[in-house]
């Protein structure tokens, strides 16, 4: 086996956000009478010596890189996200940059495995609607003729009436999976991801929202299951209207960049048109309270996000930009609280569904299907099913399990 290169394990643990201090007590480094961890670990990548075998695989682990790389001449280049439609703080984003980084690392590697097997198998279709409204994107987008268009083609890709039939499921889940099951059989692959596997490695909504290959063969939406599940719907109709306009990329939270304003006004128009707006009965000079209890009803009883109710409230001049930037901040709190309160009633009960049920749902019934029938013609490998799932070899029967 070559030597490692000392300059990769530099590059490998940079890129998962580490420091040597925190690098040392991960891989479990511990100090010696004469040399302290994190001075061991500094040989190890100036190249005084190499790491031992047991060192490495976990280096391997916890900077979250294949073994091969780290034995590459030098420090591969940073992984194409597409566009960054993303209007984040400096800190925020150096802090969570490389979590993003591998997410989409991981994204795009188990997209380009979807795509492959399709092209071998003679399934490659092309999707007439991905790139269909890329002629807006730097010459009109932004006027009302252009969204109106986008809001009904998007209505024609996924085959539904938006939002009568939306709005009368029966709450937020079941209104997403509407949606999702529409635009998997429009031959988009929806994931909910927002993480590396863990709690711990969990991407903010405002750092990483949605993320969208716009690939006509095999497209891909990721949305962070962090958020709230009303959320995920506004999520997937914004990342859609990008595959219209033929736009790879990655989303935050309410950018004000001119893509995402387009996106946000679109998804938002889709399921609450202009009509609906004079129901939630939000009047001038209205105290805030009151305007936050309007939404609150209104939204519940349509399966529709609080923050979106209320940035199309915004975009329709109705409230200015301090009330919903008040409104978002207290919607978010909420959130946030109501979210910690169920994690905490499920830890206390033991209950919750198991973990194949969760990560079926978050995978989405075309990933599984297309794996399972691909599996069955012997086009795909368990290891390559299981990559494509984001699970283990051992785990795959049991995640594909109906």
């Amino acid at each position: 086996m070559p030597t490692v290169n000392p300059a990769i394990l530099v590059w490998a643990r940079e890129t998962a956000g580490l420091t040597r201090q925190e690098a040392v007590r991960k891989i479990g480094i511990g100090d010696s009478r004469d040399t302290t961890a994190v001075d061991k670990l500094a040989a190890l990548e100036r190249g005084d010596k190499d790491p031992t075998r047991p060192v490495l695989l976990k280096m391997v682990r916890q900077y979250r890189r294949p073994l091969l790389t780290f034995y590459l001449p030098q420090p591969p280049r940073k992984g194409n996200r597409g566009a960054d439609f993303r209007t984040i703080s400096g800190a925020q984003s150096s802090k969570m940059t490389p979590l993003v980084d591998a997410l989409v690392r991981d994204v795009r590697s188990r997209q380009s495995m979807v795509r492959a097997v399709l092209e071998a198998e003679d399934e490659a279709e092309p999707l007439p609607f991905v790139g269909t409204l890329k002629a807006l994107e730097h010459a009109s987008a932004g006027t009302d003729q252009s969204m109106r268009r986008a809001v009904e083609i998007l209505q024609r890709v996924l085959d539904l009436e938006l939002p009568g039939q939306y709005y009368k499921r029966p709450g937020s889940k079941a209104a997403f999976d509407l949606l999702r099951s529409k635009a998997e059989a429009a031959g988009v692959f929806v994931l909910l991801k927002g993480d590396l596997g863990s709690y711990h490695t969990a991407l903010p909504v405002d750092v990483f929202r949605g993320f969208v290959i716009a690939d006509d063969i095999a497209p891909f939406v990721i949305i962070n299951n962090h958020d709230s599940p009303s959320a995920w719907s506004f999520t997937l109709l914004h990342e859609l209207v990008h595959l219209l306009l033929g736009q790879t990329g990655i989303s935050g939270n309410f950018s004000g960049t001119p893509s995402e304003v387009f996106c946000n006004t679109v998804a938002s128009a889709c399921l609450l048109p202009e009509a609906e707006l004079e129901q939630i009965g939000i009047k001038p000079n209205q105290d805030i309270t009151e305007q936050e209890q309007h939404i609150n009803s209104f939204a519940q009883h349509r399966n529709l996000s609080h923050t979106m109710v209320a940035y199309r409230l915004l975009r329709s001049k109705r409230i200015d930009q301090p009330a919903f930037n008040h409104l978002r901040d207290r919607f978010i709190d909420r959130w946030k609280s109501e979210r910690e309160n169920r994690r905490k009633s499920v830890r206390e009960s033991s209950g919750g569904p198991s973990y194949y049920v969760v990560r079926r749902h978050r995978v989405g019934k075309a990933l599984l299907s297309l794996t399972r029938r691909m599996m069955g013609s012997g086009a795909l490998s368990t290891t390559k099913a299981a990559r494509i799932l984001g699970v283990k070899p051992a785990q795959v029967g049991r995640s594909q399990a109906a």
